[in-house]
């Protein structure tokens, strides 16, 4: 089988084409002809890309995309700053029926402690 043969075309971007054989035999049979498939650009028709974005924002827009931006960064913050205390709130529940158990807890051992040591110290008579 032989590989495709590569042509560069003359224009601006100097794209490389690969040129495919044709199914069809060539009208003498020894040679296969080759056809140059159409540029594929990936963007639907009837899109145009401008040559630079910022060209065709006018000052008032670029204001306004500005002032949008700043709003929604707010917003986030907001979000953000509600969502932050409400795990604080979360953290210091937490930690005070923590306290709340231990103390409990220390409150039994003393008791445990007083009753060890009335039963293990002498008896005074």
């Amino acid at each position: 089988m032989q590989k495709p043969i590569m042509a560069v075309t003359g224009d601006e971007t100097d794209e490389e084409i690969e040129l495919a054989p044709s199914h069809m035999a060539a009208a003498t049979g020894d040679m296969p002809t080759y056809q140059i498939p159409a540029p594929t650009t990936g963007l639907p028709q009837g899109v145009v890309m401008a040559a630079s974005p910022g060209s065709l924002h006018s000052p008032q827009q670029l204001a306004e995309e500005a002032t949008r931006k700043r709003e929604l960064r707010l917003m986030k913050n907001r979000e953000a700053a509600k969502e932050c205390r409400r795990r604080k709130k979360e953290y210091v529940k937490c930690l005070e029926s923590r306290v709340a158990v231990l103390e409990v807890q220390n409150k039994k051992l003393i008791e445990e402690l007083e009753t060890l040591r009335d039963i293990c110290s002498p008896k005074a008579d």
